[in-house]
């Protein structure tokens, strides 16, 4: 990859972390380590890391007897999850395909990244393969687009104003949201004992427009889609108007989001199922 490939990877990088975290991502990540029931001296596994929330999180857990590793494929994120936690072993490679031997981790987490995976079902293959017999597995995927009036409004407004391939980068989050479709992707994987628990969060942004700005500069380049100053300043100019009714009288914007928290464990532990619903978070 070329320096300049690169940087523009980090830039898009540092803008995720420094407004899709707290905005959205920071609020799951104490939620996984629940459900993963990471304990101190555990090793555990944070899949497709990003620049490394979720990681940051588990590490806290783990303690310094512990080992906590963050994949990702992207190499800009990986230079920005570095840079705020040493401490991880941060490795760059492929879901579907990790390097790591069998029975390696204790936990294997992974927070909204299995929707961008490439082979979906060998990928909750891999993460099973990794885990030890006795670990969990816990991978958060949001809702169906139509489940958050918010981000459907701003969708349809950059499909019209921008075109398909930027909208599609923005639906490709929520492409998991039917949990039928997702109980089927973790059993023809291995998985047993798949508890599926939908859960309310909360978004929130300091305004419309940094909402929106963070998407088309943050979001859309790391999907390869990159638009026009003209273009996203007209989506900045509508967006405004068409999603002022998030905004309160301080302009800040907040909205529920929610997202399906799967819990498995490898196949010899039952084939239990359970679905639940309605938990915030």
């Amino acid at each position: 990859m070329s320096a300049p490939a690169l940087q523009a990877q980090v830039d898009a990088a540092k803008v995720y972390e420094s407004l899709f975290v707290p905005a959205l991502f920071g609020q799951w990540a104490p939620e996984i380590g629940d459900a993963a029931r990471v304990q101190p001296g555990q090793r555990v596994l944070d899949v497709a890391c990003g620049t490394g929330v979720l990681a940051r999180a588990i590490l806290a857990r783990t303690g310094p007897s512990g080992q906590v590793v963050g994949l990702d494929p992207n190499p800009g994120m990986l230079a920005v999850a570095n840079e705020l936690a040493p401490a991880v072993t941060w490795r760059q490679g492929a879901a579907e395909s990790m390097p790591f031997p069998d029975q390696s981790f204790d936990a294997v987490v992974s927070q909204f990244g299995l929707m961008f995976f490439q082979d979906r079902q060998q990928a909750v293959r891999e993460m099973l393969r990794v885990l030890t017999n006795e670990g969990r597995l816990v991978v958060a995927v949001w809702d169906a687009l139509e489940t958050m009036p918010a981000y459907a409004t701003e969708v349809a407004l950059v499909e019209r104003l921008a075109g398909l391939p930027a909208a599609e980068a923005l639906r490709a989050p929520f492409v998991l949201g039917n949990r039928d479709d997702v109980l089927a992707m973790f059993t023809n994987a291995g998985a047993a004992s798949v508890v599926i628990t939908t859960r309310h969060g909360t978004a929130r942004f300091p305004s419309v427009r940094v909402m929106v700005e963070a998407d088309l500069r943050g979001w859309l380049p790391v999907m390869g889609v990159v638009l026009t100053e003209e273009q996203i300043g007209r989506v900045l100019s509508e967006a405004e108007v068409e999603l002022a009714q998030y905004a309160g009288s301080d302009r800040r914007v907040a909205f529920d989001v929610r997202a399906h928290v799967v819990a498995a464990r490898n196949r010899g532990h039952g084939c239990r199922v359970e679905r639940r619903a309605g938990v915030r978070v």
